[in-house]
């Protein structure tokens, strides 16, 4: 009998507890939730746990009890069209709705809340009500929190880590914590008073908005998943989006920036970046790394916006933005035929031709012999170029790898073995600084055995040294006579280079001669054996060099000068690139960028000689050409501060005598503006008149020559003189009335390039020869 009275008195109190009637001290909630109903047109609605919309006073009795809280699981009461006396000010009461999952109070005069009892809350809205702070303890499940339109000056959501969803605009928000956040994807913090916001671990935001605040900074390089930025009207000076490969839209107009980076493999639909008066540098994917036209489009905004001082580039960093896969590996010369092992030497400077059926372009190895190439998705053909295929042969030939089917990085080296036996060197002089009245003057002699036989012999320069002093040399020299410098060397391998460094003392304008600015020098290099060389046009090298006073230290020079003998046409010419640091800080990556024009020159047979530094080489878009200079932390003390490239290419056979060609290159230092040398003009100009070709009536012997030059005479035609003249135009020898003359002594000329000049009763015509 006990039993059942005490079971009979909980069930009596449990009846009690869930008829217990919830206290509102704010009429007007009351109010809504009792109106609340399944019409849709209702201000108030109420859900139970299907979705389906009923009235919250289920038994129609005025008031609300605990077991009817307990079957509502969203309330929505948005009140942006109710006059203010029948706006909610307070939310006493809610704490019994514990299944709530969705409270919609937008629009409300709600002060003050406590929610911590609805612990299963997983989307919240108070947008547009008087709230000056908020507590998320309980509150574990919260997705989505909507507080825009309110009074908060600091909000922390740290006890809401399951939050994908925050709209805190409109606020005076000062302060705002969403750290370790994980889950979150859409921020909106527009319209309010940050000076400083951290976003840096929010790697799955995809929207984010913090216009019209006073942000000035913003780490925005885990921002993976971003689709959507805008942050208009802050403060804020560099925004770097490289690892943002999804991002479309964004609005940066009106803040501080200096750098923008948008190197990410990703074409943004609607970019804007209006405003900023300060912006200096922009790096962007090029077009042709992922065939979109970014770097176009960012052009052309700089123009619009008209920014003159904003340059774009891709030189932030030296792989394509977003997901590309690499393939390395090396070359080396096998020497002893045996097959490339470690023993053998690594190439430099090997040219690779790349193609992906639709796009080509070249990387050229470092001068450690290796190379590196990025590519994106697909198939890509491999295929090493030669300067001299006559003598190499190289395997493979080429291969073919296939991206993300293969593995990434994808190691592909290649053995270069000799064809027969061919003797081959060349020699070529650059000047590093130039020659100024009173001052040292400093030269390279590079010379390379471009043949697959080890060779010995030696090099010569030749110099007036009545106005230039010989100062010293790397190596030292073998011996010295007048206007004459020479070294000896040994054992100069197959495609090896050496360089030799000389400094020569220009004399003043009080020394006797006198050297004064726009006065010529010129210099003739020659490097032997010339016996048995197959191509000994290149065994000798002249430079013509123009005294100056001052000079650009970023310039860009053709070393044959500006005017060409056509013997040249369709053979190599020589530049030099010369970049100096003159600003305040190293210089970290340094490009030098040349636009070759398709129409004098042959790409395919360019092939760089010497640089100050370590580089690499990329051919890309047809005719850009960019050597980089990466890491290399350029001083800017005045010691320390120079750097070049030097590089030769073939003009196109099909020039004529009379054309010209310029060039001109861009030198990028690390995000500056890039310094645009001056321009490299060069013309083919014959050497007097040329009535008929050489070859047709006369053949020179020896050729080289150390001693005596024959003349043969092939044809019915009579010689009524001889001339000799240097590659300056300067007349060295003379013979007149030569009708029976068939030998010219040449002993006494310097080392050099010649030209003889023959004056006949059919015309006059011109001749090159080398004097060794």
């Amino acid at each position: 009998m006990i039993k059942n009275y005490l079971l009979l008195l909980a069930l009596c109190l449990f009846s009690s507890v869930n008829a217990q009637i919830i206290n509102f001290p704010d009429p007007n909630f009351k109010m809504w939730l009792l109106t609340a109903s399944g019409t849709p047109t209702n201000v108030s609605q109420a859900f139970d746990v299907n979705g389906n919309q009923f009235f919250i006073d289920s038994n129609h009795d005025g008031e609300i009890q605990v077991d009817e809280a307990k079957k509502i699981y969203k309330i929505s009461v948005p009140c942006s069209s109710c006059y203010d006396d029948r706006k909610i000010s307070s939310i006493e009461g809610i704490q019994y709705f514990i299944n709530l999952t969705e409270l919609n109070l937008s629009s409300n005069l709600i002060e003050n809340v406590d929610l911590k009892n609805l612990k299963n809350l997983v989307h919240l809205s108070f947008l547009y009500n008087k709230l000056k702070e908020f507590d998320f303890t309980g509150l574990e499940n919260l997705e989505t929190f909507e507080g825009s339109g309110n009074l908060f000056e600091t909000i922390d959501f740290s006890k809401a880590k399951k939050v994908r969803s925050i709209s805190c605009g409109h606020n005076n928000l000062n302060s705002i914590n969403v750290s370790n956040l994980s889950y979150l994807q859409v921020f909106y913090v527009e319209n309010n008073n940050l000076s400083s916001l951290n976003i840096s671990d929010q790697s799955n935001l995809v929207f984010f908005y913090c216009n019209n605040n006073k942000i000035t900074n913003l780490d925005t390089k885990s921002l993976y998943n971003i689709v959507d930025f805008r942050c208009e009207n802050n403060l804020i000076t560099s925004l770097d989006f490289s690892n943002s490969k999804k991002l479309e839209t964004l609005n940066c107009n009106k803040n501080k920036l200096s750098s923008l980076f948008l190197k990410n493999g990703h074409f943004e639909n609607n970019l804007q970046f209006n405003d900023n008066p300060d912006l200096k540098f922009i790096c962007a994917d090029e077009n042709f790394s992922n065939n979109l036209p970014e770097m176009s489009n960012v052009n052309y905004m700089i123009n619009e916006y008209k920014l003159n001082e904003c340059s774009a580039n891709s030189y932030c960093s030296f792989n394509p933005g977003g997901i590309y896969y690499t393939i390395n590996g090396n070359q080396k010369y096998d020497s002893d035929n045996n097959g490339c092992d470690i023993s053998d030497t690594k190439l430099p400077n090997l040219n690779f031709d790349i193609t992906n059926g639709v796009l080509k372009g070249n990387i050229i190895s470092d001068e450690s012999g290796n190379y590196s190439i990025p590519v994106g998705e697909g198939t890509h053909t491999i295929t090493p170029i030669l300067e001299n295929p006559n003598y190499y042969e190289v395997s493979p030939e080429s291969f073919v790898a296939t991206f993300p089917t293969q593995t990434s990085q994808f190691t592909q080296n290649f053995c270069v073995t000799p064809k027969g036996e061919h003797q081959d060197v060349e020699i070529t002089i650059l000047s590093l600084l130039p020659a100024r009245p009173g001052f040292d003057a400093n030269y390279k002699i590079v010379y390379k055995n471009k043949g697959n036989k080890t060779v010995s012999g030696s090099v010569t320069l030749d110099f007036n040294d009545a106005v230039l002093d010989y100062v010293s040399a790397v190596p030292n020299i073998t011996s010295q006579t007048t206007n004459k410098l020479v070294w000896d060397y040994t054992n100069l391998k197959a495609l090896e280079t050496r360089e030799i460094n000389v400094t020569l003392n220009v004399n003043s304008p009080m020394e006797t001669p006198a050297v004064n600015i726009n006065d010529r020098l010129s210099f003739n290099a020659l490097i032997t054996p010339v016996t048995g060389d197959e191509k000994p046009v290149d065994n000798s090298f002249a430079l013509r060099q123009t005294v100056v006073g001052s000079y650009d230290p970023n310039d860009k020079t053709c070393l044959e000068g500006d005017v060409i003998t056509p013997e040249l046409i369709g053979e190599y010419v020589h530049y030099l690139i010369r970049f100096e640091n003159t600003g305040t800080y190293p210089a970290e990556n340094i490009v030098v960028k040349d636009m070759i024009d398709l129409s004098k020159f042959d790409i395919s047979t360019l092939v760089p000689t010497s640089a100050s530094h370590s580089y690499t080489t990329k051919i890309s878009e047809g005719n850009k050409v960019e050597f980089i200079f990466e890491k290399i932390n350029l001083p800017f003390n005045d010691a320390n501060n120079d750097g070049y490239i030097a590089f030769k290419i073939k003009t196109l056979p099909t020039l004529s005598t009379g054309d010209s060609f310029t060039n001109e290159a861009n030198i990028y230092f690390d995000y500056n503006f890039p310094i645009l040398t001056n321009k490299a003009t060069s013309t083919f100009k014959t050497l007097g008149t040329q009535d008929f070709e050489f070859s047709k009536y006369f053949t020179i012997y020896p050729n080289p020559v150390q001693n005596v030059l024959n003349i043969s005479i092939k044809n019915d035609i009579t010689i009524k003189s001889i001339a000799i003249y240097d590659v300056l135009g300067q007349l060295v020898i003379v013979v007149p009335n030569s009708e029976n003359v068939y030998q010219v002594d040449v002993s006494k000329l310097k080392t050099g390039n010649y030209f003889i000049k023959i004056k006949s009763n059919k015309g006059t015509s011109s001749s090159k020869f080398i004097k060794v």
